[in-house]
């Protein structure tokens, strides 16, 4: 898990960037979209779209974008049909990688990503080759000025399965159905929760200590989540802080 839980706090950090760009919020309105198309408006009885709302809301997107999103996903309002896509691929050192899409032009994309990894001498696999390495788990991010016993003590309650350490935050994983309660949790306690989301997990990791292999994996990570149609990506590598800084 240690090579997800150094890009997760990458991307926390990253993600004060992107929301200047629009990029955050223009991927979690198609999330919205998608999420209403498929199973309705009403939160209440949508558990997908629940978790986007959420997702949505703690990265600050106001109510109105939120339904404007929503309203095109129902056809309320002219809006593009999304298709949804999951690309497998090995990045340099056999590091293998989960890429979810929603895109409006599977090939245009399909382009793109494959562009990504050839720059970088990774390369696209077939269907099935990498997935079945990853789970999905409720993950929340928290400062490090809180303490290693106090999530404890709080999370067993309400379904933590671990937790972990960067230099700078708390990794707590939970079932991907419990995250957003484990969260509410730590917040009444009054501990400030930096992310909660759900995502996929390797069971096995890949030791990263090539820095040539280490700066294009990083390139490739940066390079897709710099993609619009690229809603999330998922990696099994392990870099060390060292290598890291190295590397940039």
């Amino acid at each position: 898990m240690s090579g997800h839980s150094k890009w997760a706090t990458i991307k926390h950090k990253k993600a004060a960037i992107d929301k200047v760009r629009g990029k955050t919020f223009a991927k979690l309105s198609r999330l919205l979209e998608v999420a209403s198309r498929e199973g309705g408006g009403d939160v209440s009885i949508n558990a997908a779209l629940r978790t986007v709302v959420s997702k949505a809301k703690a990265a600050q997107m106001t109510n109105e974008a939120i339904d404007r999103a929503i309203k095109r996903g129902m056809g309320e309002t002219d809006g593009k049909v999304y298709e949804s896509v999951t690309y497998e691929a090995y990045a340099p050192g056999g590091v293998a990688m989960l890429i979810d899409i929603l895109t409006d032009n599977r090939n245009r994309t399909a382009a793109d990503v494959r562009i990504i990894f050839s720059k970088q001498g990774g390369s696209m696999a077939a269907p099935g080759s990498v997935g079945w390495q990853f789970s999905r788990k409720g993950v929340i991010l928290v400062a490090k000025s809180a303490s290693e016993e106090e999530l404890m003590t709080i999370g067993l309650d309400h379904g933590l399965d671990d937790i972990t350490a960067d230099e700078e935050m708390w990794h707590i994983t939970s079932e991907p159905s419990q995250v957003y309660e484990l969260k509410a949790a730590y917040e009444a306690a009054k501990i400030s929760v930096s992310s909660a989301t759900t995502t996929m997990l390797s069971s096995n990791t890949v030791a990263v200590t090539d820095p040539a292999e280490a700066k294009a994996i990083l390139k490739i990570m940066h390079e897709l989540d710099d993609n619009d149609d690229v809603q999330d990506v998922y990696a099994n590598f392990d870099i060390s802080e060292t290598l890291m800084q190295e590397v940039g």
